[in-house]
């Protein structure tokens, strides 16, 4: 028996419009400020217009990725709600592939624009073991004074014990895949976009992830234990918007393009990996082949790093030292700088920097037999 296994942010899939642009141009699709638009109603005409076509578009590419994925268990990020869920998956998964994902999960989290972690799943694996949902929490309630996590970095950022650790959530959904216990956490970690404080968005945001880090040690700890002898069956599949490691890309297309790994101790990898605890098991590819995510602001701030996660219990890795997850990286967009070697075939309309299936790679890995 095996069973694939993957991750995707499939960012913003949204089921509602933001009209908000019109009065705030950093909420304005760049598109629209083409245009010399008179009044708040036609913008909203062009807005719902303008969403609505790129919207098809990106959904179809989204489509074709976790197509190529064909995963039985997909955790998801940037989620609206569950009919926008079921939307996609019956308009575009359904209809454009021909096998859907009937079971749908979802709980609303913390996030202030409303984009929540969800699960979807096959009724059976591809190798026709039945998966069942046995039970589905969240844990987005959960405040730093909870688990003892507030520290003075967390203080000086202005936040307070009581406020919530988990910027989105932390889903722990407890399955059984072919009658083997399985509990998985979908989460999606605090973003690096903007400042604080008169820090950058990295440095102001690295104390609020290191907390979410923690507190999913300890949610996993108080549940399974932290032994070697641990048998637990365990994944932690999400955005985790941090990375240990980066591939920094500098020269141009006439000259060529170097890549240099570069270590960046301090992230949350080096919490959950700590004294065993879960295995990253992207890191069992080649270092320049591990990137999900391609980050640029100017010819000068360019890299590839991993942002998406799947970590397993030391008693799941053990049970599969050879397996080696694939990263999907057909959908995207062509701003995307690929190394030598790497580069695939796009998805058919994907463009320069839109449509595309998302900024985010999807990763899958296929496990075998776990007891």
């Amino acid at each position: 028996m095996s069973v694939r296994l993957g991750t995707f942010n499939i960012e913003n899939l949204l089921s509602r419009f933001d009209f908000s642009g019109y009065r705030n141009e950093l909420h304005q699709d760049r598109a629209l400020r083409l245009f010399d638009i008179r009044s708040e109603a036609e913008f909203q005409r062009l807005e719902e217009a303008r969403l609505i076509a790129s919207t098809d578009d990106m959904r179809q590419l989204t489509a074709l990725a976790i197509a190529d994925m064909d995963a039985d268990i997909l955790c998801l990020q940037e989620v609206d709600n569950i009919e926008a869920l079921k939307a996609f998956e019956y308009g575009y998964l359904y209809r454009m592939i021909g096998e859907g994902y009937r079971q749908k999960y979802l709980m609303e989290g913390n996030d202030s624009r409303g984009i929540d972690v969800a699960l979807m799943m096959r009724d059976t694996t591809r190798s026709g073991a039945p998966i069942e949902l046995v039970d589905i929490r969240s844990h987005a309630r959960l405040t730093y004074a909870d688990l003892d996590l507030f520290t003075p970095e967390l203080a000086g950022l202005d936040y307070k014990p009581q406020d919530r650790i988990f910027k989105r959530d932390c889903l722990e959904a407890d399955l059984k895949v072919g009658g083997v216990p399985l509990t998985l956490y979908v989460v999606h970690f605090k973003s690096m976009n903007g400042g604080r404080n008169g820090l950058d968005g990295r440095s102001s945001s690295v104390p609020v992830r290191h907390a979410e880090a923690r507190a999913v040690r300890e949610i996993v700890t108080r549940r399974f234990g932290n032994g070697p002898e641990s048998r637990a069956n365990y994944a932690i599949c999400g955005d985790m918007n941090d990375y240990g490691e980066k591939l920094q890309v500098t020269g141009d297309k006439r000259s060529g393009f170097a890549f240099s790994p570069v270590e960046e101790p301090g992230s949350v990898v080096d919490i959950l990996a700590a004294d065993g605890f879960a295995e990253n098991v992207v890191a069992r590819r080649p270092v320049e082949d591990r990137w999900t995510h391609f980050h640029q602001r100017g010819p000068l701030e360019r890299h590839l790093s991993q942002l998406d996660y799947i970590w397993l219990s030391p008693h799941l890795a053990g049970l599969n030292r050879d397996a080696i997850p694939e990263i999907i990286r057909a959908g995207q967009p062509y701003r995307t700088i690929f190394p030598p070697g790497q580069a695939v075939e796009r998805y058919p309309r994907v463009g320069w920097d839109r449509p595309k299936s998302s900024d985010h790679c999807p990763v899958v890995i296929e496990l075998d037999v776990f007891s």
